[in-house]
């Protein structure tokens, strides 16, 4: 085989024609700077299209997997009402409705071991995941959950119509007389569109006001506004199945306002339209 002497300028080292021609092979498949950038913006774009998707499968699983919590929290609720002939929990606290206080009557039934602190009160510093949803950003604000039980099916509709504002369904004292009340399972004439318990915010589909309660405020501050309106929320019923609905569904009660908590005459009244 003949063997050409070549010389390269740089080092002067002495190659055969064969590397001559590997080296040039490999020049020949080495990416220049515009294939490059085009490669780049090639995967810039596939990332551009597949988070966006990726992003809302996450959403959807936190969704589901907080609407099975509310299952299983409606389920406890049940299985409370069979041990205490069809009445749904009444422990004539005002804010028996908020997460802190709701979960006491029904721990038993969700599994929930919460240390006693003194005859009634438990330690609420922590909590079962049963109690979270994944998308609520203010569960702490919230008494350490992310669901709330309705008022409305434990103080009657002659009290309900006087509320004008959230504070009065508020506190931890005990209620002032006749306006809490034991209400039997039967006394709820639309079992399938009465709410029992249901997201405290709708962290799923936000309004323009963000993460926001039923009657449209942004914690802390308790006053309606547009945001009443705006967004959507895992909801169980009272016969325990369990629906995603937006809150221009829900029944607009006296304070113009989707709040189950007020249901236009209470237990014996619908959420949805």
């Amino acid at each position: 085989m003949e063997v050409r002497r070549i010389i390269t300028p740089s080092k002067g080292i002495v190659v055969g024609s064969e590397s001559v021609r590997e080296f040039s092979f490999m020049i020949r498949r080495a990416f220049t700077l515009i294939e490059l950038l085009v490669v780049i913006a090639i995967i810039a774009i596939i990332a551009a299209i597949l988070f966006p998707v990726f992003a809302q499968a996450k959403e959807a699983a936190k969704k589901t997997s907080c609407m099975s919590n509310l299952r299983n929290i409606g389920l406890a609720m049940t299985l409370y009402e069979n041990d205490y002939d069809d009445y749904f929990p009444n422990t004539n606290v005002t804010g028996l409705w908020t997460g802190r206080r709701f979960r006491v009557p029904i721990m038993p039934y969700l599994g929930i071991v919460q240390k006693q602190t003194a005859p009634g009160s438990y330690d609420m510093t922590s909590a079962n995941g049963l109690l979270y949803c994944p998308s609520d950003l203010t569960r702490k604000q919230f008494n350490d959950t992310s669901y709330s039980y309705v008022s409305s099916l434990y103080r009657p509709w002659s009290f309900i119509q006087t509320v004008t504002n959230l504070f009065q369904l508020a506190g931890s004292g005990p209620c002032p007389d006749g306006t809490c009340t034991s209400i039997s399972n039967t006394e709820v004439q639309f079992q399938s569109s009465k709410v029992m318990v249901f997201e405290w915010i709708n962290a799923h589909q936000h309004g323009s006001n963000g993460q926001v309660g039923p009657w449209g405020f942004s914690t802390p501050a308790f006053t309606v506004n547009a945001g009443a309106f705006e967004g959507s929320r895992n909801l169980v019923f009272v016969d325990t199945h369990a629906k995603y609905k937006p809150a221009s569904a829900m029944t607009v009660n006296h304070l113009n306002c989707p709040d189950p908590n007020l249901t236009p005459e209470g237990a014996a009244g619908t959420d949805l339209k």
